[in-house]
């Protein structure tokens, strides 16, 4: 489907990839991993035809539908509503709808065959492009990605960037390409909207390569890994876990053989040099020169990469107590975020903060450290020093200091060394620790204020989405960061691996109210998962009759499970019997209209045909919904008789 061959890029004087090949066949789903900078991105601008590589060919299908979800299309701003920029993906079907609109301008004062059949003609393209379709499907999947019903209607350049991205991504999606390249999509988008977003993709009928730091994102989706180190590319099959399983695999087996080549390579050089100044041994020792020449060296497989040693300085223990709020409400206008509830931080608490964006999860961390007014009031705490991070923050930076004097006036104390090491390891390497803050970008300043906010002598830490801007490897050194933390800390975050590797608590917000679960997040997503599942059980089986003689538990089982299966098969008949008499009923309504259109004098009165044009468009759209309504409870019938 795509092929790339011997790709060479570079990248200024630095070499990103070298001989690079790939093969993307249809359907795959593909993970591109690699620590920042080794050209994710890059590869796929190479990909899309944005970038021109400089040494290499590309080729791939004729009719290939590319689609490509990137960064730049932050800075994307319209006066359209969402809805319009969404449906802007329906390209053609847009074109002909236009050109539909145009005809019946003319039938006002023409009325002519021709233009009869061409708007018969065109309608029928539009129908066979399921145009009248095209506008339920793009707000599926707006209110999908989290946007409400009344949002659709509002300008795009009233949304913030992270929003407006979940807009590019809608309209990426709904274009359905053959090869769909998606750069961080989980970045701007919360937990419900990133597992609408996987099982989306996990149906996806085309190929898709995504690059993301979110394991638990990349374990759900994909079927391959695609790795970029050392200017090359290395496929393994199976999701990220199977990944980490076979990349170990391999570094033991190259270790293994570069031991073993290079046992063999002494004991030649060994030989050579014994016997090179015997003439009788000439011809063995020119040989194995030769040999040693031509011999194709195994490469080193380079350590684990030396974990930092994160020294916390906690300068007093605080109370029990660390935070206590009574809120009686916090709103902003006629939105109310939270309502007679509380909330409560007590020492050593490790608490994970979840939920959807726009439920109140950062404003709550902006009332536990002081910076938001409510009604309510908050309890004075004992020897309490909070640290919060957050990217509102970032304009506290200085930004005529270099990244490493950012953190030399935090940290004083501290050794250069040290705190480039605590710079490296959140991306900031070599030279670029004395870039200036006002120069680095967004994302690289957000690093500089984490690394900061962990210096901190705090013992109470609040961090909001830290995770963002981070590559795999720099989430694990958050991860061990925060696991040797001997403090207390609220973390808001969607990163479902970084929160079951860091958590003892878990909050989330429901009706207003603010909600605890004692646990992991593991354990809190299996609670959920019983939890849903005990509500759809309760919808389907209803309570039965308690009866005198009581009989034993199999038998009362089997009795049980055959009344529901027959209650349930008789409510699906039921159901069923019912959805097909209404699709009947519009589609005799459907057919009326269809021939009431096809009454040449009903162009004459342009109103008249608008009306009707209206009229059937919706008919059309409601047949279409009352059939699959139907189909699906259909085949549950049949599923049931099996």
């Amino acid at each position: 489907m795509f092929v790339l061959h011997q790709i060479t890029f570079e990248f200024g004087s630095r070499t990103l990839f070298s001989d690079l090949n790939w093969h993307i066949r249809p359907q795959e789903k593909i993970g591109l991993i690699g620590a920042n900078g080794t050209g994710k991105s890059t590869l796929l601008r190479i990909i899309s035809g944005e970038y021109t590589p400089n040494a290499g060919s590309i080729s791939k299908r004729n009719d290939l539908v590319l689609g490509f979800l990137n960064q730049d299309l932050l800075s994307y701003l319209s006066d359209k509503t969402i809805l319009d920029v969404a449906m802007e993906a329906f390209e053609k079907a847009n074109a002909i709808h236009q050109e539909i609109e145009k005809i019946l301008l003319k039938l006002e004062t023409e009325h002519g065959e021709d233009i009869l059949n061409r708007l018969h003609k065109l309608q029928t393209e539009y129908e066979a492009l399921d145009g009248y379709q095209l506008q339920s499907k793009a707000e599926s999947i707006l209110e999908g990605l989290g946007f409400g019903t009344n949002d659709l209607s509002r300008p795009l350049k009233e949304f913030s960037g992270g929003w407006r991205m979940r807009v590019m991504l809608a309209k990426t999606l709904l274009q359905k390409p053959d090869l769909l390249l998606l750069d961080e999509p989980t970045n701007h988008l919360d937990l419900p909207s990133i597992q609408w977003l996987e099982n989306y993709l996990h149906d996806y009928e085309g190929a898709v390569i995504i690059v993301s730091h979110d394991r638990f994102f990349l374990d759900k989706i994909v079927n391959k890994i695609a790795e970029l180190e050392y200017e090359k590319l290395t496929l393994y099959t199976g999701n990220y876990s199977d990944y980490l399983v076979e990349k170990e695999e391999r570094r033991e087996l190259q270790q293994n053989a570069f031991k073993n080549q290079e046992k063999y390579i002494k004991e030649q050089e060994r030989f050579i040099e014994r016997f090179r100044a015997k003439a009788s041994k000439a011809s063995a020792v020119q040989s194995r020169i030769k040999a040693l020449e031509k011999l194709d060296r195994v490469d080193a497989v380079d350590g684990p990469l030396s974990a930092i040693k994160i020294r916390f300085a906690v300068d007093r223990q605080p109370g029990r107590v660390i935070s206590k709020l009574n809120i009686l409400k916090k709103a902003y206008g006629e939105n109310v975020l939270l309502q007679h509830t509380s909330a409560e931080i007590t020492r050593g608490d490790k608490i994970a903060f979840i939920g959807a964006n726009g439920r109140g999860k950062s404003t709550l961390l902006r009332m536990l450290s002081g910076q938001e007014v409510f009604d309510g009031d908050a309890e004075a705490t004992h020897n309490v020093i909070p640290a919060f991070y957050a990217q509102h923050q970032l304009e506290s930076l200085h930004k005529e200091n270099d990244a490493l004097e950012e953190l030399q006036a935090v940290a004083p104390d501290e050794s250069d060394t040290y705190l480039r090491s605590l710079l490296g390891a959140f991306l900031l390497r070599g030279d670029d620790v004395f870039k200036k803050i006002k120069v680095l970008s967004g994302g690289e300043r957000a690093r500089v204020a984490l690394a900061k906010t962990i210096l901190a002598r705090a013992n109470f830490l609040l961090l909001d989405e830290p995770t963002n801007h981070l590559d795999i490897q720099s989430v694990n050194v958050l991860v061990d960061v925060l696991n040797k933390y001997e403090g207390t800390y609220i973390v808001v975050s969607h990163d479902r691996y970084f929160l079951s590797r860091i958590a003892n608590k878990i909050w989330y917000i429901e009706n207003r109210e603010l909600k605890e679960y004692p646990g992991t997040y593991q354990e809190f997503d299996h609670w959920q998962h019983e939890q849903r599942a005990l509500k759809q059980e309760e919808k389907i089986i209803t309570p039965k009759p308690a009866t005198e003689k009581k009989p034993s538990k199999s038998t009362e089982e089997s009795t049980r499970q055959q009344k529901d299966k027959k209650n349930d098969k008789n409510r699906l008949e039921q159901l069923v019997k019912k959805l097909e008499e209404q699709v009947n009923k519009i589609k005799s309504e459907h057919e009326k209209l269809s021939n009431v259109l096809g009454d040449p004098d009903v162009y004459k009165d342009s109103e008249k045909f608008r009306k009707l044009q209206k009229d059937f468009e919706a008919c059309h759209s409601r047949l279409k919904h009352a059939e699959t309504e139907w189909e699906a409870q259909y085949l549950k019938l049949i599923e049931l008789d099996e």
